[in-house]
């Protein structure tokens, strides 16, 4: 009887010793991974995770203890059993170190996700190399797509038969980029960084269409016109009003039969952005169908937009003010002089120039 009384309390204490020690080892089998009494565990930063589409309880735990996110595989297939875990969502996530695995599995049960996201901001005013670069810098695209996708001739058709203000007459040959002075500046979100030129242009075509459909009775000239003078008033004058003059001077201008001699659009037509240096005289004087102050340009507006304009310059371009003014000249501050002769003209270039309101580079 002794010896039975001696072997049941030695069972009872294996029993309660194995007890208390998978207690013991439950309980930190669920705390930090990063817990060592080391020096990791002054270290800060997270671990990504992409928990896949059906993938179950059972393969998540094993995933995260090969990650190092959680110490036990084991110890979080009991929790999830005990605490009734079966809500776990596929996804990417963001997992902090020195996260227990209650948190953890809270985090992936909660949905939160990696944002994945991408913005890209398009400037008012910059003309498609700009755009290409920017594409280029924010997604997995380079500068050659998007040329490239610029250059496919099904693809330019497929967005005539879309949307209604593209025409043929965007496939001019001497048209430098089809969609130029089309694509709306604006800051545009897209799901990824491989987001493809292509779903881009698509975006902001849609938004372009939105923004020209309420004015779609209001145009006196072709869409494709229209675009361009205001791509000129964007890079010509700064306010609303100023553009809307600007217009009415390149109106005078071309029912007179003057050229529209506008320096921006000799810029563009030869590839050299606004303050990286002045025009030579042979650019001036070179006949290019972009370049309005050169030869055989009489009256004539470039053969499309020289940039993407902002919806004010397609606002005063669509409400021109009348003037008498055939010339106008901007300071270095951006305030624009208007005048009615090449005299007076002139007569504001010199004083801009006495005054040191001269713009130079």
């Amino acid at each position: 009887m002794k010896k039975l009384v001696v072997i049941l309390i030695i069972l009872l204490v294996l029993v309660v010793g194995t007890g208390i020690g998978a207690f013991v080892w439950y309980s930190s089998s669920l705390k930090d991974p990063l817990a060592q009494g080391n020096a990791s565990t002054l270290e800060y930063g997270v671990n990504e995770v992409t928990i896949p589409e059906g993938t179950g309880i059972s393969a998540i735990a094993d995933l995260l203890e090969e990650k190092q996110i959680i110490k036990s595989a084991l110890a979080c297939k009991i929790y999830c059993k005990i605490n009734g875990v079966t809500n776990l969502q596929a996804g990417d996530y963001e997992i902090e170190w020195h996260s227990d695995t209650p948190t953890v599995l809270a985090k992936i049960a909660s949905g939160d996700v990696i944002s994945k996201e991408v913005k890209i901001t398009f400037v008012e005013g910059k003309n498609m190399r700009w755009y290409a670069k920017a594409i280029a810098e924010k997604t997995n695209n380079t500068e050659e797509d998007v040329f490239e996708l610029l250059k496919d001739e099904e693809y330019i058709d497929s967005l005539i038969e879309k949307y209604w203000f593209l025409t043929d007459e965007i496939k001019d040959e001497n048209i430098y980029y089809p969609l130029e002075g089309y694509l709306l500046p604006d800051t545009y979100t897209f799901e990824s960084v491989d987001v493809s030129v292509e779903i881009i242009f698509n975006v902001i075509l849609n938004f372009t269409d939105k923004f020209l459909s309420e004015y779609k009775d209001d145009f006196k000239y072709t869409v494709h016109q229209t675009l361009t003078l205001a791509s000129m008033a964007e890079m010509e004058g700064k306010s609303f009003e100023d553009r809307e003059e600007i217009i009415g001077v390149f109106l005078n201008r071309i029912d007179i039969g003057m050229s529209l001699g506008s320096d921006v659009t000799t810029y563009y037509a030869f590839g050299v952005d606004m303050g990286e240096s002045d025009l030579t005289k042979k650019q001036i004087n070179t006949y290019n169908p972009y370049n309005t102050r050169g030869p055989d340009m009489i009256s004539k507006i470039p053969i499309g937009p020289i940039c993407n304009m902002s919806k004010d310059a397609i606002k005063a371009t669509l409400t021109p003010k009348e003037t008498e003014a055939l010339y106008f000249v901007a300071d270095k501050n951006g305030k624009v002089y208007f005048t009615k002769t090449n005299e007076e003209h002139n007569e504001i270039i010199t004083k801009l120039k006495d005054e040191g309101l001269w713009f130079t580079y």
